[in-house]
């Protein structure tokens, strides 16, 4: 699923309520008053990297929902009736629907003072001047309807895509001009790269495009390059690269925008089903219940809806300010200090994205670039995934005990009940692990876990008569309580796509850059180098040199994802880092999880850090001091993947290897995230010394390299580090009690 589903998810009309808004109200009245805030939308439109799309007005946005709703039955009719002219050929025709959908749906400028409000949130300060609650204090904005400029670029981009099928001689005759582009076909090619990295800009900013425009560049003038330089090449002439791009498949219509037409496209309506048939609130509510009086219950809930509501979402940002709206009241209520709030809100939600059974965009990329089975994927994941949630719930127990954190009741039904009542919105999801067992390719088998989604939402909406998103919603006659399902069901689909919009730009754009590495060479030059830099500072030390070599490609993709999103970022990572890892020893698998898993983390990095800061527009706090504390919440996800490369232990943690080495490096790992608990936290068995915080942080380090040695050494630090505590702690007990 993509950073644009929850976005979608919000746009809805006043006369339809979302869960997560109503959900929001009424734990802002029971945490007591606060004052207004921005809306969800708005702090989702200001800092995630998807930017939102118009406020259409009603009568075009209906014939946009139509349209939408058109191309989400091509896509659903591809997974089961291909077309018999091929795989590209779909592409092409998935391009030219959802491009021109682009100029139509995002405007070209951000309209000034649109997000005041949530930009002035920033400035609120401890005196009471922030709240939680999802009210929104900005005004209505009007419509934003698309001008004369943003329809030519529409009918523009509708001919230049369809031009290879639409050609003189048709598709089969423009594939056989590959290497031998007519001017009519550079000059289309040329248009199309031109609306391509319009679009990009439009739905993520101008990062991207003007990394796509260096690349460009890089391949027109690398051969005026030194030729004792290692990333200079021959060069190419302008019809050269408008074939890579046009006519190739590492260019638009390579991997990338292949995994968005036939996966990603699908998980954005899987998520939309979800979404229409009231599981967004369940998870949210489940979550609530499961956790009741106890102080370390709000934090817990917190992590555990981020986990649920991000398989709905699939984005971190959008998932921390939904959940933050939500939660916020109660993590208040309970004396949770702003910054620390918000460092938790940021880390449940991207962690869902890095968790199975739905990770992020990326993930179905893996799978292709690897040739490999989702599911194989959705395993290589399961053990980082506990290491991230044992981090988080071990900071989670230590914050409520240095804080003091209060018991919190909050009214909610017994998990039970909802459980017997709702529970089954967790079979979609089963539904597409189950399948994917079975070897049912993962397209098809999403297609059928909405199916199921679907059909559960009906048999809801023909029992209880009432809208899942608005309990207060009165009972309904049968035939309209269906016909208000079918309403559903076609925004769902219709959603499906528009969410899909910003990514399916970045993955055309990607073409760019993948087809200029793979023609130029530069992905294997930039890697020898980075091998090369990393043996001359090891002094040849082939340990070091692998040590060196990891850290400086987890900056590197750290920093990249700053400023492009994570399916670009990891694309990017893949062709240019990918292999110098490989070179230094490290297998495919275990490549491309820790290129995924950095590309994934820059949400939480500073100094950007979107998640933590739209996560801090929620809760008032400091935005840096929020992103510290975030970074502390995720910091078992920074190491891990760390051990993933450096020793042949580290495969262990992909379920790679026998039961027994999974097991015992397991277990090592998880000893490693407590001793890092310990170390960010302050706090072990009572507060930590800093003699014993220093000597946990060795111990963590030492532990995650899983070496006998190294896990002998770091083990003494830690038993030492807790001995001293527990000695500590009896002193102190006995002080007090005499």
């Amino acid at each position: 699923m993509t950073c644009a589903t929850l976005i979608g998810m919000q746009r809805r009309s006043d006369s339809e309520p979302g869960d997560l808004r109503d959900r929001a109200d009424d734990l802002a009245r029971d945490g007591g008053p606060d004052p207004e805030t921005p809306s969800v939308e708005d702090l989702i439109a200001e800092y995630d990297e998807e930017r939102p799309g118009r406020t259409l007005s009603p009568r075009l946005n209906r014939v946009v929902m139509a349209y939408c709703f058109v191309v989400a039955l091509l896509v659903l009719r591809q997974v089961f009736w291909p077309l018999t002219q091929g795989n590209q050929f779909f592409l092409i025709l998935f391009l030219a629907a959802v491009l021109p959908l682009v100029f139509v749906c995002y405007r070209m400028v951000r309209r000034k003072g649109e997000l005041n409000a949530a930009m002035s949130n920033a400035d609120h300060h401890e005196g009471g001047q922030t709240g939680g609650g999802a009210t929104a204090a900005a005004a209505p904005r009007g419509a934003d309807n698309p001008g004369w400029l943003d329809w030519l670029l529409a009918a523009i981009a509708v001919v230049v895509c369809l031009y290879p099928v639409l050609a003189p001689g048709g598709f089969n005759a423009f594939l056989d001009r590959q290497g031998l582009l007519t001017p009519v076909d550079v000059a289309m090619g040329a248009a199309l790269s031109l609306l391509i990295l319009e679009a990009t800009r439009r739905t993520t900013g101008l990062v991207l495009p003007a990394v796509c425009l260096a690349f460009f560049a890089y391949a027109y003038y690398g051969g005026f390059l030194p030729i004792s330089w290692p990333i200079s090449h021959a060069g190419l002439d302008f019809s050269q690269i408008m074939n890579a791009f046009y006519n190739d498949a590492s260019g638009f219509y390579g991997i990338p925008l292949d995994v968005c037409a036939t996966y990603i496209v699908l998980f954005t309506i899987y998520g939309a089903v979800l979404d229409a048939t009231g599981a967004g609130r369940f998870f949210i509510d489940i979550s609530f219940a499961t956790f009741r009086a106890s102080r370390s219950a709000p934090g817990r809930t917190v992590a555990l809806s981020g986990f649920l509501l991000g398989t709905v979402s699939g984005s971190g940002t959008a998932t921390a300010v939904s959940l933050g709206s939500v939660a916020w009241p109660i993590l208040k209520k309970a004396g949770y200090p702003r910054e620390n709030a918000g460092g938790m809100l940021a880390a449940a939600g991207i962690g869902a994205i890095l968790s199975p059974p739905t990770l992020g965009a990326a993930a179905f990329i893996i799978a292709e670039y690897l040739n490999e089975s989702y599911l194989k994927v959705l395993l290589w994941a399961t053990v980082p995934t506990l290491l991230y949630y044992l981090g988080i719930l071990l900071a989670v127990e230590i914050d409520a005990h240095r804080f003091g954190a209060r018991e919190v009741h909050v009214p909610a039904q017994s998990a039970k009940r909802l459980l017997l009542r709702f529970g089954y919105h967790f079979l979609s999801l089963f539904v597409i692990v189950v399948f994917l067992a079975l070897d049912i390719p993962p397209f098809k088998a999403v297609v059928y876990a909405t199916l199921v989604a679907a059909a559960f939402g009906l048999a809801e909406r023909a029992i209880s008569r009432r809208d899942p998103l608005d309990p207060d919603d009165p009972e309904r006659p049968l035939g309209a309580a269906l016909t208000d399902y079918a309403r559903d069901m076609y925004h769902a689909l219709a959603q499906g796509i528009r969410a899909v919009l910003p990514v399916a730009a970045v993955c055309a754009a990607a073409g760019v850059i993948t087809s200029v590495i793979v023609k130029t060479g530069l992905g294997q030059n930039l890697a020898s180098l980075l091998v090369d830099g990393a043996h001359t500072l090891s002094g040849g030390n082939p340990t070091l040199a692998l040590i060196l070599g990891a850290t400086f490609s987890a900056i590197a993709i750290a920093v990249l994802g700053l400023a492009v999103p994570v399916t670009a970022s990891f694309i990017i990572s893949w062709v240019i880092i990918g292999p110098a890892l490989q070179s230094m020893g490290a297998s495919p698998a275990e490549t491309a999880m820790f290129i995924f898993y950095y590309a994934v983390l820059s949400e939480v990095s500073p100094p950007t850090a979107l998640a933590a800061v739209a996560a801090s527009a929620i809760t008032g706090g400091d935005a840096i001091r929020t992103m510290w504390q975030a970074w502390k919440y995720t910091m078992p996800a920074f190491l891990a993947p760390m051990a993933f490369v450096l020793t042949e232990n580290g495969s262990h943690l992909l379920l790679q290897g026998s039961p027994v080495a999974i097991i015992w490096t397991t277990l090592v790992s998880m000893l490693a995230v407590a001793a890092l608990a310990a170390t960010l936290g302050g706090w072990i068995a009572g507060p930590a010394s800093p003699l014993e915080r220093a000597l946990c942080a060795p111990a963590a380090l030492l532990l995650l390299y899983l070496q006998p040695l190294s896990i002998a050494i770091g083990a003494a630090c830690l038993a030492v580090a807790v001995a001293l505590n527990l000695a500590t702690r009896r002193r102190r007990l006995g002080a007090t009690e005499a």
